[in-house]
């Protein structure tokens, strides 16, 4: 009898995106408080709520590097990190068209050592910077009965906090779009901060996979363990300044669910679909398949579609005719960009990847 070969899955490593998305019916008891705004009424989003105030409207969103602290302390590199969380919150904000304006921290620490903590801020004021905001506070909490590291004395857990602004004018609503629409890709600067359970657990023999942080694979110029640590690259530039054109009718932050995330979009403008036909995955996302087949199981490109970037890390869709202009305007902000899809009227998602079919 042929033996039949392991599946690699998200949902093995520890992150179930079924169980994920029944548990977030629970969140919509958190509506009743809506009544308590008072400057008028909650506006849902594709990918959260803005908030009325005196003058316009606020995005706020809160968001983890997840298990990528563990790649941290393995690396015994600290510098990088912040990077990441200032990151994957900016860049939810800038989905509703918001302009960050402040982002805050909170720091679950083993041991709040003031080497770590001095490392720790050197990443969260490189991506704050970048991401043109301020950091008003912060906490460190020492938890070591909650947080085991890698490490000894060493482990922690970084969330952010991002407050967004912007006018009326400005919203993204995500409820026009039609088929014909393009989607344009920017280009991520690698794994960024999701799928890093199944990478670790793949890659690293700290968890059962193939190789010691410090290995250099086949065909990489760089140890492994920096290779998945490039830190998660911040759109809100380069988006920002386009949103000023008024050329974009839907934005998003490919990460978690990768590219089930356009589902959302399908739920505000009705009658849609989504259909890629251009991936340009760095060769990380590669490695990870090759070695699963090396331990002994399989990934499906299906698998990785719904958990890795692939290579886009943000998503622009606009009109077909607006697709060169924004491009080029893009291109000019030094992001490299491509059409990487396409709307369809199928009411499905579709990848076709190494020329196969995929309906995610």
């Amino acid at each position: 009898m042929k033996c039949m070969s392991r599946e690699f899955t998200y949902a093995e490593a520890g992150v179930d995106r079924d169980l994920r998305a029944k548990s977030k019916a629970a969140l919509t008891a958190l509506e009743q408080t809506y009544n308590f705004s008072r400057h008028g009424k909650i506006i849902k989003l594709p990918y959260g709520n803005i908030f009325p105030v005196v003058n316009g409207y606020f995005d706020f969103v809160i968001e983890g590097i997840g298990t990528k602290t563990l790649l941290s302390q393995l690396a015994n590199k600290y510098d990088t990190i912040g990077i990441d969380g200032v990151a994957m919150a900016v860049n939810d904000v800038i989905r509703s068209g918001a302009k960050p304006i402040a982002v805050v921290d909170n720091i679950h620490a083993q041991v709040s050592s003031p080497h770590l903590v001095s490392e720790w801020m050197k990443g969260i004021m490189k991506g704050a910077t970048e991401a043109e905001c301020f950091v008003p506070s912060g906490e460190i909490g020492d938890v070591a009965e909650l947080i085991k590291g890698v490490v000894e004395g060493k482990g922690f857990d970084m969330i952010f906090a991002c407050m967004g602004e912007l006018s009326k004018e400005d919203v993204v609503f995500g409820n026009n779009i039609k088929a014909g629409d393009v989607v344009i890709g920017l280009r991520s600067s690698g794994i960024h901060s999701n799928g890093i359970s199944l990478a670790r657990k793949v890659l690293f023999k700290q968890w059962g996979g193939k190789y010691e942080p410090f290995d250099v694979a086949d065909g990489f110029e760089r140890e492994l363990i920096y290779e998945v640590l490039e830190p998660t690259r911040i759109y809100v530039k380069p988006v920002l300044n386009l949103a000023k054109n008024r050329k974009i009718k839907g934005l998003v932050h490919v990460t978690g669910d990768a590219y089930l995330k356009f589902n959302k979009l399908m739920k505000f403008s009705k009658g849609i679909g989504f259909e890629f036909n251009n991936f340009k995955p760095q060769p990380i996302f590669q490695l990870i398949q090759e070695t699963a087949l090396e331990m002994g199981g399989v990934i499906s490109d299906e698998e990785m579609l719904k958990t890795f970037n692939m290579g886009w890390g943000f998503a622009v869709i606009a009109d077909r005719e607006d697709g060169d202009y924004i491009i080029d305007s893009f291109e000019k902000n030094g992001v490299e960009t491509e059409q990487i899809g396409r709307v369809t009227d199928s009411r499905k998602i579709v990848a076709l990847y190494k020329e196969k079919k995929n309906e995610l």
